[in-house]
């Protein structure tokens, strides 16, 4: 252990000595006792300590006059600012402070303790009092911490042997900061250079003062008591010193076991040699360099000891959460350059504890610590406890909810897996692969890493034969990675997405993924080297391969870590674009051909030229682009499934693209298909509307649905407006809605097909000059359309009249954007606006489309939902694009906004299932204008208020779609915190929701006697949920206006009938901090029965009884008294008292009031505005 220091036996130690440790003067000696003797000895030691911190510096930085020298021509420059400037002048600055300790220790060793003292932020004053006699046992009980309330003075006195030192500072002074807590690249810096200034001291000292029993001791009492502080900067900045501290003696450890080790050596030679040329001196003099060398490495360890049992032990649990990390981070070095004392499962449990910690910064640490750990193959050999004892938590860490630590976990397994050949077991090899799947790209990424070295690295191959060539063994090596991949991929049961398999594996296996010339070789070989199932896997594999170099990483769902693509990565995708068209031109139409009678894998291939780069190739493959052509003609010439079409729609329209050189040929095949598929089907339709009703046979049928699924796909991507596609469609609809007859898929795909032709009439319309025949001639297309929607509406097929909804959504939504962007010059614009009965059966449609079932929240929807797995959520699905249809409609001013009124009642019931949607809606009506939003929110609450009331006052039990008056509570409480924080942006359409609240409730109401009452009285302690959200000028003011329409006489007033008034009127007076609703319910209501006995209104009592409705709660406002506390030491973790001081008070700001103030009205620190 350490060595207690001797008393010196000077005068000058039995005096008191003061240090000013301002952050901006440097550091002054100034005497508490003024004697002669006294004078003297600080003349001498500031004499000594100019060479230390009073130097002349040519590189020092301009300081204001008052801190200049007493000669004028010396300039001081402290500790702390020679650190703060850079790392230039620190060697210097520590050798100058060591010879200044050399000369004259105590002065030395004062500008040290003000320099920590200092980066702890504190400006202040350090006493340094001598510590007298080692025989004073009371002087403990004299060690404090506390704050002087008369004086406004903060002080901690503690015990650095042989000084007891005093650090005073006013409260008044602090910023709530410090150095190692402020932003900017300066304090970054600082930080770097505050940790090098330790280790540099130490360094330097190592061979010379280090070992005096009075540098270091005193430097880690101070450190050790300052780390124990109930002041954060102390606490925070004593902590990083100390345990950088230990990381120097580390160091010097280690060179004091290599000289042991070298001496040893070298004794062991000279002992080697014969008798007659061995040195006894020399012998001896090597002996006693080993035993001093042995001496001050065991002195070395009992101070990083006493460190770690002083400091580490009581900071590794500390309340604030940079602490932790940085005790976390030490450990681990130190187990990694000091294996011997710190690698064992002593010190290996805190790391194990700690990833246990709540802040991922914690666990980080602790997760990159041990990576470098098990790096090492000599260091995991002696972790083999520690491993067995938390696997178990390192695996659940890889589902951590902070994604860098996820993926730091992640990797930790695959070093451990490397290092530790049966450390992890299959179950945990398999938990580990499925991440592949993972929404984040990093994590999935690393996981893509390890499943490439446990799969497809050294995957089996059969034996070569002696003959064969270094192409049969790429292709056997190609062909065993695959089956491999293919086994793995079908073997899996969890997700069956190879294209999100692909971008996990592609930053580690992009040589084998973009070897495109094996691929597909391995499929048109005719060897049936792959089954038909790895033939599927292995052409998804391949398409999602080239839609990974073609359109790079992002992709939907999974979120990436990189926003912007680098020049490098740029040039990059640009030349695997052009390889993979310039293969792909030559090899597609091979496999189009071979594949032409599987729908599945065809549709694969179609896809492919859709990431074709048009610039790489020229005329040179005018061959490849014609056979291309036919293979795509004849494979939708053969096939109409609707992925297939739509895939191949996608490539002619990729081909046509106007930067294409193989445009003429491509155009000419899609307009040569097009007007097949048109004239066969108006041959068809003549047939089969002869007489305006539709009949035909089932072939006939068949037929014209085939050409129908053409025409929409390719309907679809380019203008077929010339052909008359919408009218044959209009004629199929027509004849539908008038005498029925078309099968409800054909229905279906003749309003998709109108539905494209109408979205490019729209499209197209304003381009150029339009003429009032044009405007007239397309409203009555557009109108006409809806009207068939709006029939089909009543369809008796649930696809139909699904189909109908959207397309008419679509339709809309794009005319009135057409609308909004609509210029004066193009004419006259295209005018249309739905009917009302067409509104109406919009709204109806959704609501009894769309919200049916249980609700989300119940119990009964969970269980459903694990019941029916798959099909409910795919009918989930298809629920939520018909709202997302409607809200659009809202969003889009197509319909008014008072009719999301009926979306906004659903907030609560199917949360989970469209939260987010109606969510979203509201966030964008507010945009558009936030008071109308707030009327509708009010017109919202107040429909269901009044369904209520009338459901009560018929006497009969409520139904399913009734909601009760606590769930109407619930929402009005859910509505207002979408609101958000910033009270002065949604201060005006709360005022609005008050205003018309309080005019809803007191409408045509006269006071006649004490217990008459407005009918809708209870509706105000609904609207209380909104007061929380107002600021307290706007309470003030509404508590005003409310004071309108209650008088005197019904604010006096006691009874039952009386008491929503008396809750909304307490909501919006507890405005002061600490006071809630209850408080004032209470002292207005004071030697009143109960208030749980009376908070309710006469209507919802009464419904009570009957069953119908659920008692309104009484609830307090959200703002709750702060309670201060006064922050005490704790041996196992200190509780945190802020930065340096207490809560700060809250600066007071004017705020506006609502627009329905008048000025007799208004506070003095309010301001009028107008709405």
């Amino acid at each position: 252990m350490i060595a207690e220091p001797t008393l010196l036996s000077r005068s000058v130690q039995k005096e008191n000595s003061s240090v000013d440790v301002s952050s901006c003067s440097s550091v002054n000696h100034t005497s508490g006792v003024r004697n002669e003797n006294r004078q003297k000895n600080v003349r001498g030691k500031r004499k000594a300590r100019g060479g230390c911190e009073n130097a002349q510096r040519k590189t020092a930085r301009p300081r204001p006059e008052g801190d200049q020298a007493r000669d004028g021509d010396v300039e001081a420059v402290t500790l702390f600012e020679v650190v703060a400037m850079g790392r230039s002048a620190m060697q210097a600055v520590v050798d100058d402070w060591i010879e200044a300790y050399i000369t004259d220790r105590e002065p030395a060793l004062l500008d040290l303790i003000s320099f920590f003292i200092q980066c702890s932020g504190c400006k202040g004053v350090v006493t340094a009092e001598m510590f007298q006699s080692q025989e004073d046992s009371d002087v403990m009980s004299r060690m404090v911490e506390d704050l002087d309330q008369s004086s406004g003075l903060q002080y901690k006195k503690f015990l650095a042997f042989p000084w007891i030192l005093t650090v005073t500072w006013p409260m008044d002074l602090d910023s709530g900061e410090y150095p190692l807590v402020m932003s900017g690249l300066y304090w970054k810096r600082f930080r770097v250079n505050f940790c090098e200034f330790v280790q540099v001291l130490v360094s330097q000292c190592q061979y010379s003062v280090i070992f005096d029993n009075y540098l270091l001791n005193t430097l880690i009492s101070l450190l050790t008591e300052l780390s124990a502080s109930c002041v954060r900067a102390f606490r925070h900045t004593c902590t990083l010193a100390a345990v950088k501290l230990l990381s120097a003696l580390v160091n010097v450890a280690l060179s004091l076991s290599v000289g042991v080790d070298n001496s040893q050596r070298l004794y062991e030679v000279e002992k080697a040699k014969v008798s007659s040329k061995r040195a006894s001196p020399r012998l001896e003099k090597i002996q006693r360099k080993i035993t001093e060398l042995q001496d001050r490495k065991l002195e070395t360890e009992d101070m990083m000891d006493v460190i770690f049992k002083g400091v580490f032990l009581k900071r590794y649990r500390d309340v604030i959460p940079e602490i932790r990390a940085i005790c976390m981070e030490e450990l681990t070095e130190w187990m990694k350059l000091y294996s011997p004392v710190f690698l064992n499962d002593t010190y290996l449990k805190y790391v194990g504890w700690m990833m246990y910690d709540k802040q991922p910064d914690v666990r980080l640490k602790c997760v990159l610590g041990l990576q470098g750990l098990y790096q090492d193959v000599q260091l995991s050999s002696k972790m083999d406890l520690f491993t067995s004892r938390f696997k178990e938590r390192i695996v659940s860490m890889t589902l951590d909810k902070d994604h860098e630590v996820a993926v730091q976990a992640m990797r930790l397994l695959v070093v451990i897996s490397q290092s530790c050949d049966d450390a992890l077991s299959q179950d945990d090899h398999d938990h580990m692969m499925q991440f592949v799947y993972s929404s984040h790209r990093p994590l999935a990424a690393t996981a893509g890493e390890f499943l490439y070295a446990k799969l497809l690295s050294n995957p089996a191959m059969p034996q070569l034969r002696e003959e064969g060539t270094e192409e049969d063994r790429r292709r056997l090596l190609t062909l065993a990675r695959l089956r491999a991949l293919t086994h793995y991929h079908t073997q899996n049961q969890v997700h069956q997405h190879v294209l999100y398999l692909v971008d996990s594996l592609w930053d580690c296996g992009a040589a084998l993924l973009k070897d495109w010339s094996s691929l597909t070789s391995l499929l048109t070989h005719h060897d049936q080297a792959l089954s038909s199932d790895e033939e599927a896997v292995v052409v998804e594999v391949l398409v999602a391969s080239v839609r990974q170099a073609a359109e790079g990483p992002p992709l939907v769902g999974r979120s990436s870590g990189k926003k912007v693509i680098g020049t490098k990565e740029k040039r990059l995708q640009t030349n695997d674009c052009a390889e993979l068209t310039e293969h792909f031109l030559k090899v597609l139409p091979e496999l189009i051909s071979k594949y032409l009678g599987d729908a599945k894998k065809l549709t694969s291939f179609l896809k492919i030229p859709q990431h074709f780069h048009m610039d790489s190739c020229g005329d040179e493959h005018s061959g490849s682009v014609q056979a291309l052509l036919s293979g795509l003609e004849a494979a939708v010439c053969r096939h109409s499934e609707a992925e297939l079409l739509e895939a191949a729609a996608r490539s002619y329209q990729s081909l046509c693209a106007d930067d294409s050189p193989w445009r003429p040929l491509a155009a000419a095949a899609v307009e040569q298909l097009v007007q097949r598929w048109s004239v066969a089907l108006e041959a068809s339709l003549r047939q089969a509307l002869s007489d305006g009703t539709f009949v035909a046979d089932e072939a006939k049928r068949g037929e014209i649905l085939s050409t129908l699924k053409k025409l929409t796909a390719f309907n679809n991507t380019q203008d077929l407006s010339k052909w008359g596609i919408c009218e044959l469609a209009s004629e199929l609809l027509r004849a539908e809605t008038l005498h029925g007859g078309l099968s409800p898929e054909m229905t279906t795909e003749a309003l998709r097909c109108a539905c494209c032709s109408v979205l490019w009439c729209l499209n197209t319309f304003g381009e150029g000059a339009t003429s009032r025949e044009l405007a007239l001639r397309q409203r009555s297309q557009l109108r006409a359309f809806c009207e068939k929607c709006h029939r089909c509406l009543s369809h008796p097929e649930q696809s139909v009249r699904e189909q109908a909804f959207l397309c008419l959504s679509d339709v809309l939504v794009a005319h009135s954007h057409r609308l909004q962007m609509w210029e004066g010059s193009a004419g006259m614009p295209l005018l249309y606006t739905p009917e009302p009965r067409l509104q109406k059966a919009l709204l109806t449609f959704v609501l009894e489309r769309v919200f049916t079932g249980p609700e989300a929240d119940s119990p009964s929807s969970r269980g459903t939902e694990s019941e029916c797995g798959i099909p409910r959520l795919e009918g989930l699905h298809r629920r939520r694009n018909l709202l997302a249809a409607y809200c659009k409609l809202i969003v889009y001013s197509v319909l008014e906004m008072s009719a999301a009124a009926e979306i906004f009642k659903q907030y609560v019931k199917y949360y989970n299932d469209f939260g987010d949607i109606i969510k979203e809606t509201l966030n964008r009506t507010r945009q558009m204008d936030k008071i109308e939003s707030a009327r509708t929110l009010l017109l919202c609450l107040q429909q269901l208020y009044l369904r209520l009331r009338r459901e009560q006052d018929s006497r009969t039990p409520c139904g399913s779609g009734i909601q009760t008056y606590s769930s109407i509570k619930e929402l009005a409480r859910r509505l207002s915190l979408t609101f958000g924080w910033d009270q002065i942006k949604s201060r005006e359409s709360l005022a609005v929701i008050h205003r018309d609240g309080i005019e809803f409730v007191f409408q045509g109401f006269v006071q006649q006697s004490e217990k008459h009452s407005p009918p809708y009285i209870s509706y105000l302690t609904i609207l209380s949920e909104f007061s929380n959200k107002l600021l307290k000028p706007d309470k003030k003011t509404i508590y005003s206006y409310l004071q309108r329409y209650t008088g005197e006489q019904a604010i006096s007033c006691r009874e039952e009938c009386w008491m929503p008034l008396i809750y909304y009127r307490a909501s919006l007076q507890a405005s002061a901090e600490g006071e809630d609703a209850v408080s004032f319910i209470s002292s207005d209501t004071n030697k009143q029965p109960s208030l749980t006995n009376r908070s309710r209104s006469p209507s919802v009592r009464q419904a009570t009884a009957e069953g119908d409705v659920q008692p309104a709660q009484t609830a307090c406002a959200d703002a709750r008294g702060s309670k201060q506390t006064q922050s005490q030491e704790d041996p196992e973790g200190a509780v945190d008292g802020g930065p340096w001081r207490g809560d700060q008070a809250e600066s007071g700001e004017t705020l506006a009031v609502p627009p329905w103030s008048t000025a007799d009205e208004e506070d003095a620190d309010t301001v009028e505005i107008d709405v």
